[in-house]
């Protein structure tokens, strides 16, 4: 018998612990990154690992010493084929003051779902 939760691909829930909503065959939740179930299959982060990650950007900001403060907004949108928005959420803000830094990291994981 398995514990994996049977479902159309693509499905969603809430994570228990953080509220995010995430993929409904995840056994561990990428935001919080708390188990979810137990999953004989995760031995070793065998089922937590992504089919493929075809997309990774890392990019890092400094601001310059003396300068006036800048603010920004980390913005993440998804966009159909036809260009249309399927979400776009404001992930995190802030402000850099001279000589600060911040180091910014985007990764698109792809999840083959168990059947």
């Amino acid at each position: 018998m398995s514990s994996a939760r049977a479902g159309a691909a693509g499905a969603t829930r809430n994570c228990p612990h953080c509220r995010t909503t995430i993929l409904e065959s995840a056994s561990v939740c990428p935001a919080c990154r708390h188990h979810l179930r137990f999953d004989p299959g995760a031995a070793g982060g065998a089922r937590t690992a992504p089919t493929a990650i075809p997309l990774k950007v890392d990019g890092t900001i400094r601001h310059p010493a003396g300068a006036d403060p800048w603010e920004y907004s980390v913005v993440v949108a998804i966009k159909n084929e036809k260009g249309e928005d399927v979400a776009r959420h404001v992930v995190g803000v802030g402000a850099l003051q001279g000589g600060e830094g911040r180091t910014f990291s985007l990764t698109v994981e792809v999840f083959s779902p168990r059947r």
